[in-house]
């Protein structure tokens, strides 16, 4: 009998043991990156703001680590986005300007990217993420081959056109292909904040992503002008940073290209990152209450530095706060930016960092987080996931930019040492400034008449750095 109950018991475990559910192999981790649109360095509160709060921001960067040397891919939005896309800088990368070549009104967007080029959100869908973006994309006009359904998003709901992304009330944005038309806002009347309409659909993909791994990249189009915000927002700060600047612009509602009027810039620049400080605090509350934050890397950064337009006054909010330059410049307050991760699980909370990295790392950090050996030529970047879990890094040899306007600009980072060229459009070898930015952060002091030689290793790599592109070239190399 004894001897029935044990063989009975042994047959009962087996059989429990063999209808256990079998242990998953855990998701790869979600990515969402979110781009503010010409937020300067010192516009956050870690970062020295002390004009207006962004408690969100703060709170990001506190329960994650925040970059003290991070630099955009470019001083303006669309190089800036296709370094960040490609994984390369602007030496080399597809997109090196905003001009749209040719494209009129009438054909929105901006020059599109080559379909033969890839993207990280097209390696991220391959690998089995779901990949969506919401906000602005200016990299190719909706049906193109840069149309960000053709370079590896699954969705996309936003503004195609960067010049449509001036205005805060359009009259329509794009959802994938499918151009929505946006109720009462027809040039007499403006109802519907677009950043509001963009930053629900987000959220919504966050709900039906849950359980899939994803790639969401949220770039907003907040704080770039115009300058304008819902009136509930606009009352906390009325009044409050006197005097005010006023910027005359066009009377309507809607325009394209253009900044409309604005009586109240400074009041409605504070009003706007309030807007986007509450939007990345929903995403933070968003992950949490979905119960996905801690397999969710957040990254928070900006496209270039502050700029000037529509009324905007960073030298009244101490934007930059000690970097020399601004929007179009390769002076640091023109490419040193903002940055923030947020990973639960695996970023040491209140950690900073002064690694030196730009937008092309994020390309192979992606690549390294999603678990993918594949080797990718051509890259610029290098992975700083080591920076973000504590681990050894490997660093740049040399960071490099290059920029077509303002008579032609390129500038190298090497070591303690930035070297800028200005004015060399046509004349390739224009001087070349020299800063030491261990003591000089501000830039001001140059020296490169005392170092010639660090001088003569800038020349050097700028040469090995810039390919010519028969598209956006300088105008030495149109001759």
């Amino acid at each position: 009998m004894k001897n029935l109950i044990f063989l009975f018991g042994l047959i009962l475990f087996s059989a429990c043991k063999n209808t256990r559910p079998k242990t998953e192999k855990s998701s790869p981790p979600n990515i969402i990156y979110i781009l503010a649109d010409d937020l300067g360095y010192g516009d956050i509160g870690v970062y020295g703001q002390t004009l207006f709060e962004t408690p969100n921001l703060d709170r990001l960067a506190k329960g994650g680590m925040q970059f003290l040397q991070h630099y955009s891919g470019s001083t303006v939005c669309a190089p800036s986005r296709s370094a960040l896309m490609t994984g390369q800088h602007t030496g080399h990368t597809f997109i090196r300007g905003n001009s749209e070549r040719g494209f009129t009104l009438e054909k929105e967007g901006q020059y599109p990217l080559a379909k033969e080029e890839l993207t990280i959100a097209e390696v991220l869908k391959e690998a089995g993420y779901r990949t969506a973006a919401f906000g602005k994309w200016g990299l190719g006009y909706p049906g193109s081959e840069g149309d960000p359904n053709f370079q590896g998003f699954d969705q996309f709901y936003g503004y195609n056109c960067q010049r449509v992304a001036h205005n805060y009330y359009p009259t329509h944005l794009w959802d994938n292909q499918i151009k929505e038309s946006l109720e009462g806002n027809d040039g007499a009347t403006a109802q519907t904040y677009a950043p509001e309409l963009i930053h629900q659909k987000a959220l919504s993909f966050l709900e039906e992503n849950k359980d899939a791994p994803f790639f969401m990249f949220y770039p907003s189009v907040i704080p770039h002008a115009e300058l304008v915000a819902p009136e509930e927002y606009m009352a906390k700060y009325r009044g409050q940073f006197l005097p005010e600047k006023e910027h005359k612009g066009k009377k309507s509602s809607y325009s394209v290209g253009g900044y409309n009027s604005q009586k109240e810039s400074h009041a409605a620049f504070a009003a706007m990152v309030n807007i986007l400080d509450d939007q990345v605090g929903e995403i933070l509350d968003k992950v949490d209450e979905l119960g996905i934050a801690e397999n969710t890397l957040i990254i928070f950064t900006s496209d270039n530095g502050p700029h000037k337009e529509g009324g905007a006054d960073p030298d009244y909010f101490d934007s930059n706060g000690p970097l020399k330059g601004y929007k179009r410049d390769l002076y640091e307050g023109g490419i040193r930016v903002p940055m923030m991760a947020y990973w639960p699980s695996k970023i040491q909370p209140g950690s900073t960092s002064n690694h030196p990295s730009a937008f092309w790392d994020f390309f192979p950090t992606a690549i390294e987080i999603a678990g993918l050996e594949k080797e990718f030529p051509g890259i610029d970047g290098i992975s700083f996931l080591p920076t973000l879990v504590g681990k050894e890094q490997k660093t740049h040899p040399y960071l490099y930019w290059e920029f077509l306007e303002r008579g032609g600009r390129q500038a190298v980072l090497m070591d303690q040492w930035k070297g800028i060229r200005l004015n060399m459009a046509k004349n390739a070898d224009a001087p070349i400034e020299l800063y030491r930015l261990t003591d000089d952060i501000g830039e001001e002091n140059n020296l490169a008449e005392q170092y010639p030689e660090i001088v003569k290793k800038i020349d050097s790599i700028i040469s090995e750095a810039h390919l010519t592109s028969e598209i956006f070239s300088f105008d030495y190399e149109k001759n």
